[in-house]
């Protein structure tokens, strides 16, 4: 999960969460209460055969301002795929919602998905919101498993030294990695820190992402790039007719 307070914010429990106030409304203004952007992002999910295995929530700026991120259980794989939440009752910015594999929100604005709904705070928003979240989360499930398909891939995908020094350095020329990280992605590939199979696309992908550690969460395009990067190495070792 990447939720990242360093601004101010303070991570709170769901319950430290209901007990935050909501500003009266005005004429213009129509304030949201911040759990209740989370029920409503909850009971959508839930609705569509989403589990919500893990939540992180956070205020910053007296509670004006809320940040929230959730965890879905995969049935497909070993990993996650994440929604991240934002709110703010003091007119900063409208409601967010993000939807991805690779989403990161932050406490100092920065807010980004493969798929982001955002809503000024007005009488419609209530309204509005439910069936926006819907026409998102309907086709979540056929996302989820063609991302499990590509893994798999990544998995089946052996490589040899030279494809991978190969697919490393398309690393560094694509910008994904620094000079001073290709050490440390040899590293891993070499001496995975963790249980990543054998010599394959998976192993040399979790290399990467290990190497960069907390680079993904400043930078989710990374991922979209470090993604571009060893399907292109899938792609050339796959057999004719199977692409």
């Amino acid at each position: 999960m990447t939720l990242m307070l360093h601004t101010g914010g303070k991570a709170l429990t769901y319950d430290e969460l209901r007990e935050v106030p909501t500003p009266e409304p005005t004429e213009t203004h129509m304030p949201l209460a911040h759990n209740e952007l989370v029920e409503m992002v909850r009971f959508t999910l839930n609705y569509h055969g989403h589990e919500v295995v893990e939540e992180h929530h956070a205020t910053a700026h007296e509670g004006m301002r809320y940040f929230g991120v959730m965890t879905l259980r995969s049935a497909y794989g070993d990993y996650g795929d994440i929604v991240g939440l934002r709110n703010s009752n003091d007119r900063t910015f409208p409601i967010g919602i993000a939807f991805g594999s690779r989403v990161f929100v932050c406490d100092n604005l920065a807010f980004s998905g493969d798929h982001v709904i955002r809503r000024k705070h007005t009488s419609k928003s209530k309204r509005e919101l439910p069936s926006l979240l819907s026409e998102i989360v309907l086709p979540l499930e056929a996302q989820r498993l063609a991302q499990n398909k590509k893994l798999i891939r990544y998995q089946e995908t052996q490589l040899t030294d030279s494809q991978a020094d190969h697919a490393i350095l398309s690393m560094y020329r694509e910008g994904v990695i620094g000079v001073q990280r290709i050490a440390d992605v040899v590293e891993q590939f070499e001496r995975p820190s963790h249980g990543w199979g054998g010599r394959t696309a998976w192993r040399l992908f979790n290399a990467a992402t290990f190497a960069l550690s907390g680079k993904v969460a400043e930078n989710p395009d990374l991922t979209t790039q470090l993604h571009r990067v060893i399907d292109g190495v899938c792609e050339e070792l796959a057999p004719p007719g199977t692409c």
